[in-house]
């Protein structure tokens, strides 16, 4: 059994934020031994997203790409709707449907004589109603938590609250008020809890998310160590909470690389400005704002008098998808002559490069909408962040970044906007004035960001603690074949 093939199936959220870390987590682990292999199954992104949009077409073709042990099969998908449910339980019973076609190509793979052994299902946070179907199989699940630790706590603790101690989550998370979690050091806020918390019916949603987590094998996140070392301390002190192997941070250096033509441009034009001089605003593949909150953020940089990089996207315009577009002429939202006052030390473009540009020397600085993967990759070039959360699980990030870690400034951590809040409160000029010169003027948080870039890169070299829990990781997997 020495040479004995150990098969991972692979199963992220389609989502390219959850897909590009999926894939690099199993680039990581083939490279790391040479006994593993795994096939990833593509879930296309559901009716909503748009079937012409970037999401898709990148999705879509990972299923002709060849890497080495890595295979990808797109999965079927199911042409039934169900719009007239809440949004997340649409989106659960859509994940869910692929069960059977899951299924399917597990058992052929079972069937065939000079296959690997099925060692584990590795699913996204998303798709933890596979754990089912690898039961079927008596195989073990290992859930790949694509955020952070301590939102990973937050959530299991969430779930404790209201199966174990009868809390009224819903009441909780609508009142001003804090609350203790084991996962963070200082009292948590209710004003940054998910918005999903404050309905019954996203609470549900997070309900039976973390009780399914806690039926898998063990939890693989996207963080490291010296990161958040009170946050994976305390997830390891609770018996009914599964193994949590940190093995962060975990970075697609290349992302995005020769995606569009003004790449060159964007580059181009950093290389003339000063080093440590730009402000970077990105806000990930969803984020957007409505016109009213452009022609604020504009008279707010303008106001900061600090050279800025910008990257301005279009809101969807129907419910048939919710991913923003770039803008053909930015100028009709923008205020009047703000280009032209601005034209020596800001650029206003679409999609960009994130990590070249955040890699560039000339970037000071990086308002962030708090995605785990921009904050990573903020960490890993030593840029700091000011915290804009919008969706998802944002504002928790922005508050263990500004206020737990000390390693961000904060714009505004409760801003929130998603399908549970549609129409967000509206972040004036004088805030993002305010959290842009913080931003590029605190040498305390400067300096406490470029130290976590050398702990971030050490984490995962030879030594190092992410490497040495990716080493456990593999030997818990194999164990399985053995």
């Amino acid at each position: 059994m020495a040479d004995s093939i150990a098969e991972l199936i692979f199963i992220p959220a389609p989502g390219v934020g959850h897909i590009i870390s999926t894939i690099e987590i199993a680039k990581l682990l083939v490279t790391r031994d040479h006994q593993l292999s795994i096939t990833v199954l593509v879930i296309n992104p559901p009716p909503t997203f748009g079937s012409g949009s970037a999401i898709t077409t990148y999705i879509q073709s990972l299923a002709n790409t060849t890497m080495d042990r890595i295979s990808f099969i797109e999965l079927p998908q199911d042409k039934t709707r169900q719009d007239s449910k809440a949004p997340m339980a649409a989106f659960t019973d859509f994940i869910n449907s692929h069960c059977k076609h899951v299924r399917k190509i597990v058992a052929d793979k079972m069937s065939q004589p000079d296959s690997g052994r099925v060692a584990g299902f590795v699913v996204d946070m998303f798709c933890t109603g596979m754990i089912d179907v690898a039961n079927e199989f008596n195989v073990p699940t290992f859930v790949f938590f694509t955020s952070n630790a301590a939102f990973l706590g937050f959530k299991l603790y969430i779930q404790t609250l209201s199966d174990n101690k009868n809390q009224d989550v819903v009441e909780l998370s609508n009142s001003d008020s804090t609350i203790s979690v084991p996962s963070f050091v200082k009292p948590v806020p209710t004003k940054v809890f998910p918005t999903i918390c404050q309905s019954q019916e996203g609470l549900e949603f997070v309900l039976g998310s973390a009780r399914k987590l806690r039926e898998a094998k063990a939890i693989i996140v996207n963080t490291f160590l010296e990161l958040e070392t009170h946050a994976i301390d305390s997830l390891s002190k609770e018996s009914t909470i599964p193994m949590v192997y940190p093995v962060g941070p975990i970075l697609n250096l290349e992302a995005g690389a020769g995606k569009a033509s003004s790449d060159d441009d964007i580059i181009a034009w950093l290389d003339t400005q000063p080093p440590s001089s730009v402000v970077f605003l990105c806000f990930g593949s969803m984020g957007s704002f409505d016109e009213d909150q452009v022609k604020e953020i504009a008279n707010g940089l303008e106001r900061s008098g600090h050279r800025f990089l910008w990257s301005l996207r279009r809101p969807p315009s129907d419910q048939t998808s919710r991913a923003p577009s770039d803008y053909e002429d930015p100028e009709t939202v923008l205020p009047e002559g703000f280009l032209e006052r601005t034209a020596g030390i800001g650029k206003v473009t679409g999609w960009v490069p994130q990590v070249a540009v955040l890699a560039h020397v000339a970037v000071g600085g990086f308002v962030s909408h708090c995605g785990w993967n921009s904050l990573l990759e903020s960490l890993w070039f030593g840029v700091p962040s000011a915290a804009w959360p919008i969706y998802a699980e944002q504002q928790i990030n922005a508050f263990e970044m500004v206020v737990e870690l000390g390693l961000a400034v904060e714009i505004k951590l409760d801003y929130k906007k998603d399908f549970f809040n549609p129409k967000a409160d509206k972040v004036t000029a004088e805030e993002i004035e305010s959290g842009v010169r913080r931003l590029m003027e605190d040498n305390k948080v400067r300096t406490e960001v470029k130290e976590m870039r050398e702990k971030s890169r050490a984490a995962v070299l030879e030594g190092g603690s992410s490497y040495a829990s990716v080493g456990r990781l593999i030997l818990d997997v194999k164990r399985n074949i053995l």
